[in-house]
């Protein structure tokens, strides 16, 4: 049975082995676009980002891909120095708000903090034992402990102790999750969302995966987060393949209405399962049209989305590729300040990358308005 135990683990090492094998190719990609004289591209690109009163490197943050909510800043705060209630405020108001998009998005960043430290969850939870915002916290925050006790390393640097560890506490988070779904709200699809990453983990069947899905759809059809992590569960590095995470990103595309950043996955789906040596796989017209669809989705998103930032991060790179210096240059300027997105989460230098692109993308723009 001892095989049973390790797959999921064996899946997730392969996991981290592809991902840094990614950012090696992206990098070299994306490193032969740069201007061949080195020291003119420099000047120009500093005298180019000054003029815009853009970031540099050093003061772009590499935590957050937008900036934080100052209600949830304030519930971070608060939960680190073992206050438990404005955390419990912030779960009220999405709940009665029915605003699960940034229900998740919340708990995602309290879940965080309660994997380093869950002081002010457990006194949550003596306060009101079932409480919804408490139970889905707790669900969330063992997957992120799971992941905490396996650590970063490869497998060789990785004790049997941690294996286990990992294994007993992702696995034990399966229960948490159902609890958080019988206390919350029943049109709530935030427990199900957070069980992916289980399923990620743990390796569900795919009928288990559709499952959730049906869940999650059926509550919220066009929810983001779900979405992304859908994905991942579907892309070759995990439990699908390329052909299974393109069709399930262009299905999301082509069944949301304009605004629910749906149009973003086919090229989430594209960037995850690109191994190519060239850019020219970015500049096809199939390419074109779907970096188009996402744009004009952005453009008629809610400008308070909580993931819209990530979108934007995502378009100006791809813009960037396609040599489309004016709309890069906007999307960069959308998001400067912020580098804790795709694609540059997966670069060895995520700020320096970001300003390498937006610097180039910012002189070759200011030509292109001087030629014209």
């Amino acid at each position: 049975m001892l095989w049973v135990v390790l797959t999921p683990v064996v899946l997730l090492v392969l996991g981290v082995g592809v991902y840094f094998l990614k950012a090696i190719v992206q990098g070299a990609i994306e490193g032969w676009r740069s201007d061949p004289d080195a020291e003119e591209a420099t000047a120009r690109a500093a005298e180019r980002v000054a003029a815009l009163g853009l970031l540099p490197p050093e003061r772009q943050h590499t935590k957050l891909a937008a900036p934080q909510p100052q209600a949830l800043t304030v519930a971070v705060a608060a939960a680190r120095a073992g206050d438990w209630e404005p955390a419990a405020a912030l779960f009220e108001e999405t709940a009665a708000a029915r605003d699960w998009e940034r229900r998740t998005a919340y708990c995602e960043k309290l879940a965080d903090v309660a994997a380093e430290d869950d002081t002010w969850l457990l006194a949550w939870e003596a306060a009101h034992p079932d409480d919804p915002g408490a139970a889905l916290v707790r669900a969330r925050s063992s997957v992120f402990l799971a992941w905490r006790i396996r650590g970063a390393k490869r497998a060789q640097y990785t004790t049997s102790e941690q294996f286990e560890g990992f294994h007993r506490t992702l696995a034990r988070t399966r229960g948490e999750h159902a609890r958080a779904a019988e206390l919350a709200p029943h049109d709530d699809p935030s427990p199900y969302v957070g069980e992916i990453w289980t399923a990620i983990g743990l390796g569900y069947p795919h009928e288990e995966m559709h499952r959730i899905w049906r869940d999650i759809t059926s509550r919220a059809p066009h929810h983001y987060e779900a979405h992304f992590s859908a994905l991942q569960y579907w892309c070759g590095k995990w439990h699908g393949s390329e052909e299974l995470a393109r069709a399930f990103a262009v299905r999301a595309a082509a069944q949301a209405p304009p605004g629910t950043l749906m149009r973003a996955f086919p090229l989430i789906a594209h960037f995850e399962h690109d191994e190519s040596d060239s850019a020219d796989v970015d500049r096809t017209p199939e390419m074109y049209a779907a970096v188009d669809a996402a744009l004009a989705d952005a453009a008629a998103a809610d400008p308070d989305h909580p993931r819209l930032a990530e979108v934007r991060h995502l378009l100006a790179y791809y813009l960037y590729l396609q040599d489309r210096w004016e709309p890069a240059l906007e999307q960069f300027r959308l998001v400067d300040g912020y580098v804790d997105a795709l694609p540059w989460r997966y670069k060895g230098d995520p700020a320096g990358e970001f300003c390498r692109m937006r610097d180039e993308s910012a002189v070759n723009a200011a030509d292109g308005r001087a030629a014209a």
